[in-house]
């Protein structure tokens, strides 16, 4: 069958380091293995990182999709009145993400309380699927993208965390 892509690409990356198996390995006990590589080969502390590393370096990608999404929603407020409604609802949702959800997340993993994590990166997952929801049945909602993308990301943390329970 042979060597994958994405391994080929961890390998020439951080040839020599240890962390290649376990990058893969991690990768495979998530629901999305390309986004789980993706994030891995964007951040160089993934060559050294255990899994408590490798958790928390997704979860900043999951802080940096929410944020990209907050700044998105301050934008679309002033450029489409008519969505001033689901979009103020996100922005609460989002600030919740940011403000409390992600914090949460990091403290606890760092403080080797991995189900508290789990906790604030499913919750964060929760909150963009109800923005999604807060445009209507229709999904007219110029959020859906980025909204999927937390919660893939979210996703992705909450499979890496679980593996520290």
């Amino acid at each position: 069958m042979g060597i994958s892509i994405p391994l080929m690409i961890l390998n020439l990356l951080f040839l020599g380091s240890e962390n290649v198996n376990l990058i893969d390995n991690t990768c495979k006990n998530t629901p999305n293995y390309n986004l789980c590589i993706s994030v891995f080969l964007e951040d160089p502390r993934s060559s050294s990182a255990d899994i408590r590393g490798l958790g928390l370096i997704v979860i900043d990608a999951l802080k940096s999709k929410a944020e990209e999404t907050a700044n998105l929603i301050d934008t679309l407020k002033t450029t489409s009145p008519g969505l001033r409604s689901p979009l103020n609802r996100c922005a609460i949702l989002y600030f919740a993400v940011l403000k409390a959800d992600i914090p949460e997340a990091v403290e606890a993993l760092s403080k080797g309380v991995p189900k508290f994590a789990e906790d604030g990166v499913a919750d964060a997952a929760l909150e963009a699927q109800s923005c999604e929801l807060a445009f209507g049945s229709a999904s007219n909602s110029p959020l859906t993208d980025l909204n999927e993308s937390v919660v893939d990301l979210s996703n992705v943390a909450r499979s890496i965390i679980r593996m520290l329970l």
